[in-house]
């Protein structure tokens, strides 16, 4: 993107110039041994790409967004700029002290209180004790954890602790703020506190790089926004238009910049490629059962019938699978469930529950389900659990289950609270 004349007169905060990370990966650990003594003349690694070629320019007083589904290069390119990592190539410059919320937490000794930690932190972040003292009142007072700061770290709950390692770094006054996820920590009383202050630090003019899978929050705060998608810097500019390409990616429809529409579109090949659609189908899937019944092909589809792992929030998406029948069985009963990433059951239905087939089946049937519906999810991964059950003599019996077997990506660009949408019509007279 040509820089325009206003961002010729800006002074840079951060720019860097053709940042490739590379990573050798072994089949293993004595292949490393062997070319690390010289040992073998046979190149014994992989190398994989985690950026090509990336550059980007962030000047003074701006607010940056990065996007790109999971495996894009986000986190690397912020460890790098962080100092983190070393690139394997290209030029990386900072201008200004920059407060990083990256790993909440990570210079934390969890065998120390929480007030220890914050002198710890500031020490290592080059304040003196004399700084540390002014600024400790407002860590304690926006982290609100109570007595518990006279506590070893380690008695914390993830709540708190995320609490006070978000207040020790937001509350150093940088001038650069880097933010990866680390707003939705904490309650929703703590993160509309992380977005008040996130507010003022962008009022107050700082450098701020913001990397989050909220679409929503990227439009509302983010002057422009970068898009990268496994280690390339696919594009940049306004949040809407990078937001609609980021959403192109992740259902296999991203058109190539710079083409005629003849050879706009990617093949599948490259589609594949290109989306980088994190997970689909966990090939270490949970599976057991009693054999009578076996799912042999499970996909998802979107609102078009096109085969995808994302789905638009609002929109219709539908769960297909097969289940070949290996006895007869007098009612089989066809389930799935969807869990968070933590593991939580947030939802799921069954034939019986819908009251959609109620018949027996005979050996040798082959049976194609599907379950459509609209997605009300908040934006997220999550992942699908399958199943064939039923009763025989009242009991309950399962045929064939995979535990979380598919990854479902849910693009939103705009998230309430809780699991569900509750699409709240809303008016003020």
């Amino acid at each position: 993107m040509a820089q325009t004349n206003e961002n010729k007169t800006k002074e840079i905060a951060i720019r860097a110039e053709n940042i490739s990370k590379v990573y050798k990966l072994y089949d293993k650990p004595s292949d490393r041994m062997k070319e690390a003594f010289g040992l073998t003349r046979k190149k014994r690694h992989k190398e994989h790409y985690a950026l090509t070629d990336v550059d980007l320019t962030i000047y003074k007083g701006e607010t940056v967004g990065i996007i790109g589904t999971n495996g894009s290069g986000k986190s690397t390119i912020l460890k790098i700029i962080t100092g983190v990592l070393n690139p394997t190539k290209g030029d990386m410059t900072v201008n200004g002290r920059i407060s990083a919320l990256l790993e909440l937490g990570a210079g934390f000794n969890m065998e120390y209180n929480g007030i220890e930690n914050v002198y710890l932190n500031g020490t290592m972040m080059g304040f003196s004790k004399k700084e540390i003292d002014e600024k400790l009142p407002g860590i304690l007072e926006f982290a609100d954890i109570g007595d518990y700061v006279y506590q070893p770290c380690k008695t914390y709950s993830s709540g708190m602790f995320v609490r006070l390692a978000f207040a020790v770094a937001i509350n150093i006054e940088p001038e650069i703020l880097i933010v990866d996820e680390a707003l939705s920590v904490g309650d929703v009383f703590f993160q509309a506190k992380c977005y008040h202050k996130f507010e003022e630090f962008k009022q107050a003019g700082k450098t701020i790089l913001f990397v989050s899978h909220d679409l929503s929050s990227i439009a509302k705060y983010c002057d422009r926004v970068i898009l990268l998608n496994k280690g390339v810097k696919l594009g940049e500019g306004q949040p809407k238009e990078m937001i609609d390409a980021y959403k192109q990616v992740l259902v296999g429809q991203y058109r190539l910049p710079d083409q005629d529409d003849e050879h706009n579109l990617l093949d599948d090949a490259e589609v594949k490629a290109k989306a980088s659609i994190m997970g689909g189908v966990n090939p270490d899937a949970l599976e057991y059962g009693t054999g009578a019944a076996r799912i042999t092909d499970y996909y998802v589809t979107d609102k078009k019938g096109t085969k995808t792992t994302a789905i638009i929030k609002g929109e219709e998406w539908t769960l297909h699978y097969t289940v070949e029948f290996t006895q007869d069985i007098k009612a089989p009963i066809f389930a799935f469930t969807v869990k968070n990433i933590r593991g939580t059951e947030i939802t799921g239905t069954n034939s019986m529950y819908e009251k959609a087939f109620l018949n027996g089946v005979k050996k040798g049937e082959v049976k194609k389900v599907s379950f459509a519906q609209r997605m009300d999810l908040q934006g997220g991964e999550y992942l699908l659990s399958l199943g064939v059950t039923g009763y025989e003599d009242e009991k309950f019996e399962v045929y064939h289950r995979l535990y979380d077997v598919l990854n479902v990506t849910v693009v939103s660009d705009k998230d309430t609270v809780g699991y569900f949408d509750m699409n709240s019509k809303v008016t003020v007279s």
